[in-house]
């Protein structure tokens, strides 16, 4: 398309589309509905997930160590037993967002066995979704595939892909939890060889091992893995499972499932919001930063010259301009991130095993004088901790997982709690989500053609 006619339109959809922003304080617009103290605006009703990062005393917020809760339990809890009982957690953290109970031993045997007959994708599903014009974006990758899904939707039951009853939807969300792991490692694989030039590596996921495990042995040549590695990505699965209907790709399941389309359509949607550089992109901000840390800082085993680089980021003359330590901050999480300390934790033992604990240092210095430096200039920052992107990024490279699939395992993880803010929200039978906008725009008188 010509370059000029771009330009001269662009300039006329920005000087259409412009909007003073002095107004959204006179009509007391809440913007990302927001209130002015950064609050969320209530919007909804859910008992899915809790994110408690602070408390409303008097009128004002008052930080808290943080929380995160699925169905009323301490994901810390949840995570202390599986390293306890030496056996994998994301399983029964799935079924604990599904189904609103822990499961008992026999419940949870079935719950993988059921998970592990449904993690198989047919030949043609994979021809059609995933091998057939791969895209080089593995979330573009997962939100397609997810919609073939429609059209690949099994015979049994044989209700059609657009039935909206519980027991149908709890069907579709079945298959797609269980077989999310395999769509995301064979749209690396099929990126990995059609534009990469890569050898075509697809191995059949196992019915007998974990989420963890599958991932592991799906993405890697020799499909081997140690107890170490798969029991830390298992955590971060677990720790990414969930977080409040809030978010942008959880509010997004709940608006779109409120029109009634089908579960496919509602799943699509929120992978494309967690595709955002907004949303789930951070720990590869992350890792991007820490690079350029270690390129350009002489000796960053040395806390003094760390921290006099993280000054040059905040004050913009160094990172991406923006002023932002990434890693450092969160929405709700004030004192402290408990998936950034459960994670950090494991990360370490990680990186001993790896050799790679002088890394590990860096990113624990950043952490410890992050905070300060960022308060020092940003005077609003009156509580900032590391949230976990500082150790999600580093733990990934660790495994070995490519760069491509940061976000996508995101949504790997996520995928259960979609599907279960989606049974929310049928089962509430609430209107079809609709805020109201209010125009700005003074009537105007049609012009003719010939007059114009």
């Amino acid at each position: 398309m010509d370059n000029e006619w771009l330009k001269k339109h662009a300039a006329m959809v920005r000087k259409a589309d412009w909007i003073d922003p002095a107004l959204y304080q006179r009509y007391g617009v809440k913007r990302g509905l927001r209130n002015q103290d950064g609050t969320g605006v209530l919007v909804g009703l859910t008992t899915i997930g809790n994110v408690h990062g602070y408390v409303v005393s008097e009128g004002e917020k008052q930080a808290i160590p943080g929380q995160l809760f699925y169905r009323g339990i301490d994901v810390a809890d949840m995570v202390a037993a599986k390293a306890r009982e030496r056996r994998f957690g994301y399983e029964e953290a799935a079924y604990l967002l599904m189904f609103g109970e822990l499961p008992t031993r026999e419940q949870l045997a079935d719950w993988n066995q059921r998970l592990g007959a449904h993690r198989r994708l047919s030949e043609d599903f994979k021809e059609n979704a995933l091998f057939s014009n791969p895209s080089k974006d593995i979330m573009n990758a997962l939100a397609r595939a997810v919609l073939f899904g429609y059209a690949f939707e099994d015979e049994e039951p044989t209700n059609s892909p657009d039935d909206l009853s519980i027991e149908h939807c709890l069907y579709q969300s079945v298959d797609l939890i269980a077989a999310f792991p395999t769509i995301a490692a064979y749209a690396y694989q099929a990126k990995a060889h059609y534009h990469r030039g890569q050898s075509l590596i697809i191995r059949n996921p196992d019915p007998s091992k974990s989420t963890a495990e599958n991932f592991l042995i799906m993405l890697r040549e020799d499909g081997k893995y140690t107890k170490l590695e798969a029991d830390t990505l298992d955590l971060a699965l677990i720790l990414h499972a969930e977080h409040g209907g809030g978010n942008n790709s959880s509010f997004t399941t709940h608006v779109v499932t409120s029109s009634y389309t089908d579960i496919y359509s509602s799943v699509a949607a929120s992978i494309l919001s967690l595709k955002g550089s907004r949303h789930g992109g951070a720990n590869l901000r992350v890792m991007r930063q820490m690079d350029e840390i270690k390129r350009e800082v002489p000796d960053w085993t040395k806390e003094s010259q760390v921290a006099d680089y993280l000054a040059k980021i905040t004050d913009r003359k160094a990172g991406d301009g923006t002023g932002l330590v990434y890693g450092l901050g969160h929405a709700v999480y004030t004192i402290s991130d408990p998936r950034a300390q459960m994670l950090k934790r494991k990360a370490r033992e990680l990186a001993k095993s790896k050799g790679r604990t002088e890394e590990m240092r860096l990113f624990e210095m950043v952490e410890e004088l992050g905070p300060d430096i960022v308060r020092s200039r940003h005077p609003r920052a009156t509580e900032v901790c590391a949230n976990v992107d500082l150790y999600s990024g580093f733990v990934y490279d660790m495994l070995g997982i490519p760069k491509d699939l940061y976000t996508p395992l995101f949504a790997v993880a996520r995928c259960v709690s979609w599907c279960a803010h989606r049974m929310e929200e049928l089962i509430n039978r609430g209107p079809i989500i609709r805020p109201a906008y209010k125009p700005i725009i003074r009537p105007r008188d049609y012009v003719k053609l010939q007059n114009r």
